[in-house]
């Protein structure tokens, strides 16, 4: 049997330390350096973190599917009951603009399907995590709180909607202008997740291209919550370790 709350454990510690590396640079880096190029304070960052969340989860003998790792042939993952999947800095472009709003999302993968997710800002310092039955939190300075989506239907009027200020797709603007006054509040990363599942927001559509690693941890956190993340016909869920690691279009739901 697989002890999932031990398991839990490795990856939140996993996260901070992750965080903590991240934080070193981010805080020291000279932001002048171009951000694709191989000693860019980005890329220091992200090799930084990964090494440092696979010295915690090598030890649970569990395989790991990193951004940052090797490309591992569909062949060869196909077979994995268990994954780990992990995106050790998920919002370049908010590392990049220093706001603040980048994360390290590591999830647990059982059959296609999130059934553990932590998902850490460092600069924030806020801990979320979410566990198979188990519900969703948020822990702040040693004081932890249950998440819970809004519940809200989306013929309801008002719905916060997260999305892009600056530069909505066509589909997202044509979704935002279905809805009834809709309130359009923006956030990096996958707060953009969290925003949902602790209910302060109600409705994120997701149109543009999208990696499993980028969705993974916060999907389950949503899920524990009570929200769900779908394709656009609002029904099927989300899928991963499939041949092709590129999301669908999706929407996370308050229910």
């Amino acid at each position: 049997m697989i002890d999932l709350e031990n398991l839990l454990e490795t990856a939140k510690k996993a996260s901070l330390a992750a965080g903590t590396e991240i934080l070193k640079i981010y805080e020291s880096g000279d932001f002048s350096i171009e951000s694709k190029s191989d000693d860019s304070p980005l890329t220091r960052a992200d090799k930084a973190a990964h090494k440092k969340i696979v010295s915690f989860l090598e030890s649970t003998d569990i395989p790991i599917l990193s951004e940052e790792g090797r490309n591992i042939p569909y062949e060869e993952r196909s077979n994995w009951e268990y994954f780990w999947m992990v995106d050790p800095l998920d919002g370049t472009k908010e590392f990049i603009k220093r706001n603040g709003e980048f994360t390290v999302n590591i999830a647990l993968i059982n059959k296609g399907i999130p059934i553990m997710g932590v998902v850490y800002p460092p600069v924030l310092g806020e801990l979320y995590w979410g566990l198979k039955d188990k519900g969703a939190f948020k822990e702040v300075h040693d004081s932890i709180e249950e998440l819970n989506v809004s519940n809200r239907r989306l013929n309801e009027v008002g719905l916060k909607v997260v999305a892009s200020r600056s530069h909505m797709s066509d589909q997202t603007q044509e979704f935002v202008n279905s809805l009834k006054e809709p309130v359009v509040v923006s956030r990096g990363s996958s707060l953009k997740f969290l925003l949902i599942a602790s209910g302060e927001a109600d409705v994120y559509p997701r149109f543009g291209p999208t990696m499993e690693w980028d969705t993974a941890a916060a999907h389950a956190i949503v899920s524990e919550a009570g929200g769900s993340v779908v394709q656009d016909d609002e029904a099927t869920p989300l899928q991963y370790n499939k041949v092709n690691l590129l999301n669908p279009k999706f929407i996370v739901l308050p229910y």
